[in-house]
């Protein structure tokens, strides 16, 4: 297992794909231990590189309504 720092888009989306393969692991199995370094540096990467703040109420209830083909 050889982890590196995420250090733009394009190591995020290595990253993703690497975790698509190994999700699931096996509790107390390398992959599992490499999974969750992995998860923690991309939680650390979107909370650096991506604002996400609050969701504004009336937006998401917009965006719901709109998934289910609601029109208010």
């Amino acid at each position: 297992m050889t982890i590196k720092p995420i250090r733009n888009d394009d190591d995020l989306k290595r990253v993703f794909r690497r975790l698509e393969k190994i999700f699931q692991a096996e509790e107390s199995t390398a992959q599992a231990d490499e999974r969750d370094v992995l998860v923690t540096l991309v939680e650390a990467y979107e909370n650096k590189h991506y604002d996400f703040g609050p969701a504004d109420p009336a937006e998401a209830i917009k965006f719901r309504m709109e998934q289910e083909g609601l029109t208010g």
